[in-house]
């Protein structure tokens, strides 16, 4: 591996933006390939670059061939990605089910409430606590594009500053908890604030897939269900 293209993807890494290391296993030649722009020994076809772009969001290394191509055309994408993460506003029961699940799929699990009575470790045990106001929480963790943010307390002096914020990151998935009805006065909320058409129809609400979830553990599943879909679901509805 050249000294340029290391140096880039150690600070890929290092400012946890995804990347993928394209080797071509014909010539050894390397390239880098980020959501917006390539670097290294060799460029790609548009339909290569789209293909490897999916595999960077799916998490997906492995041997890329064209089958069409007759002088043994081999890529190895080897995919480097930061952890997923789930950032949880309001420690409430729903989030003592959703936490376990979420990391149990792999997720990085923060549950932020400025209520140390609820946020305990006790009532989250192995999970990352962060007792700030869920906008400043948001500031210092930075949502990325592999942060997915779900807010549960049903209170809008914590949700609703904690979905400005996530609404006005890159998040891949911003929920919200909360009845139609609920939903509907939240959202008049937020343009009030200033947010635009586009930023708020971004909020799933009621956040979760339609499966008729009534208990916390169920609503767990089907908002995790939901956050997988939208991360991995590319042609299915969500």
């Amino acid at each position: 591996m050249k000294r340029e293209i290391l140096d880039r993807l150690l600070a890929a890494k290092a400012a946890a933006i995804p990347a993928a290391l394209v080797t071509d296993l014909n010539s050894g030649l390397q390239t880098l390939v980020f959501e917006d722009t390539i670097h290294g020994g060799f460029g790609l076809e548009p339909d290569l670059l789209d293909e490897v772009r999916r595999r960077i969001r799916q998490d997906r290394s492995g041997l890329l061939v064209d089958p069409q191509d007759e002088d043994g055309f081999r890529l190895f994408v080897h995919v480097h990605n930061p952890a997923m993460r789930l950032l949880i506003v309001g420690a409430v029961h729903i989030a003592q089910a959703l936490a376990p699940v979420a990391a149990l799929t792999g997720y990085d699990v923060t549950v932020i409430d400025p209520r140390g009575a609820f946020a305990t470790e006790a009532r989250f045990p192995g999970i990352k606590l962060n007792h700030l106001w869920p906008d400043e929480a948001l500031a210092e963790l930075k949502p990325d594009v592999r942060t997915a943010v779900v807010t549960l307390t049903h209170d809008p002096k914590l949700d609703d500053p904690a979905l400005i914020a996530a609404l006005r990151s890159p998040a891949f998935y911003v929920g919200a908890l909360g009845s139609k009805r609920t939903h509907a006065l939240r959202l008049d909320r937020l343009r009030d604030e200033g947010l635009s058409e586009a930023e708020v129809k971004r909020i799933r609400g009621p956040v979760g897939l339609s499966i008729g979830a009534v208990t916390p553990a169920e609503i767990a599943i089907s908002t995790m269900g939901q956050i997988t879909c939208v991360r991995r679901g590319e042609n299915h509805p969500c």
